[in-house]
């Protein structure tokens, strides 16, 4: 024979459960919270979810994935900046220096991804198929293709200065360039926004709600990093500083519409704690200050702004995928 022993209820709690079942009868509804019984088997506050977990796994990204976001970004928009170089006659020295910076991130970045998989051969894993509706599939497949077209450019722009330094024809290899400089640059427009589709292709709250927003978050931080980066490299060219103040214009209505424009529980990741003080710190580091300081021509802080802000947005947006998928109230939030 089991007894069932009932929790023990203060004479105080029981007269306050007794007006909340006469204000029930009278009126049909309780506008109060209840009270809490020692002992019961509900919980004190409601969970949210199951029992309070998580929903959905958090990203187990090591820190080198932070800074794979960051050089891919800028390698692959200095492509870009190589191939503007190109056409609007440039020196070939700026067209090298930009491939320079395309090259040496095409080799950070597979060393840094390469780094969080914890094996090459899980790299290489990643190419034996090509899912074209996977963006980690079209991601790796464009980091071989940018790394083979920035490296083999590179080559061919060193080859043909070094021809044009000693007096002999480089016009071969300058129709090379316009095959190979072009094939870089859309490949690395590739490199640098699928990073943003990633995220945004996730369940985790933070980032799906934004799944429109991050590509070209994404794509605007990677020229204005390739722009800061030349810049700092000691090219002073007023088109370099127009691509830095538009990017720096960008980045200050995508902070301010992040900050203003999302409320709820679908925002919190990107509002509180540590993410959240990321992203502020990263928004006024690309955005307002950069913008003021090239407004007061002293680019080369200008552009160190922008590159350190760059950094650390990567980062934030990490931070508030994991703070996002440990919140169960923001997975549901984003369901209804």
């Amino acid at each position: 024979m089991s007894l069932s022993v009932q929790p023990a209820i203060p004479r105080a709690r029981e007269a306050r459960l007794d007006a909340l079942r006469e204000e029930a009868k009278r009126t049909g509804t309780v506008a109060e919270r209840g009270i809490a019984i020692d002992g019961a088997p509900t919980p004190r506050e409601p969970a949210v979810g199951y029992y309070g977990l998580p929903m959905v796994k958090p990203p187990v990204w090591t820190w080198q994935i932070g800074l794979y976001f960051f050089a891919g970004g800028a390698a692959g928009m200095s492509s870009v900046l190589a191939l503007a170089g190109l056409l609007t006659g440039q020196p070939i020295s700026f067209v090298t220096t930009a491939l320079t910076v395309s090259t040496a991130g095409a080799i950070v970045s597979p060393m840094l991804l390469i780094a969080d998989l914890g094996r090459p051969r899980r790299f290489l894993h990643m190419l034996r198929v090509f899912k074209w509706r996977s963006p980690m599939s079209v991601g790796a497949w464009t980091l071989v293709a940018f790394s083979t077209c920035a490296a083999l450019a590179l080559i061919v722009a060193a080859g043909a200065s070094g021809l044009g330094a000693i007096g002999l024809p480089e016009r071969p290899l300058h129709m090379a360039l316009f095959v190979l400089v072009p094939a870089a640059a859309l490949s690395g427009v590739v490199l640098a926004t699928y990073t943003g589709v990633l995220l945004g292709a996730t369940a985790i709250p933070a980032w799906s709600a934004h799944h429109r927003l991050l590509p070209v978050h994404f794509g605007i931080v990677g020229l204005g990093s390739a722009a800061a980066i030349m810049e700092l490299l000691g090219y002073r060219l007023a088109p370099l500083n127009a691509i830095g103040l538009a990017a720096a214009a960008v980045e200050t209505g995508i902070g301010a519409f992040i900050e203003l424009g999302r409320k709820g529980p679908t925002a919190r990741a990107l509002r509180e704690g540590r993410p959240g003080l990321l992203l502020r710190v990263s928004g006024v580091l690309t955005g307002p200050l950069s913008f003021l300081l090239r407004l007061a021509a002293l680019i080369p802080f200008a552009a160190a702004s922008f590159a350190i802000g760059a950094v650390i947005s990567r980062y934030g947006w990490i931070w508030a995928g994991r703070a996002s998928a440990l919140d169960p109230g923001e997975t549901i939030a984003s369901q209804r």
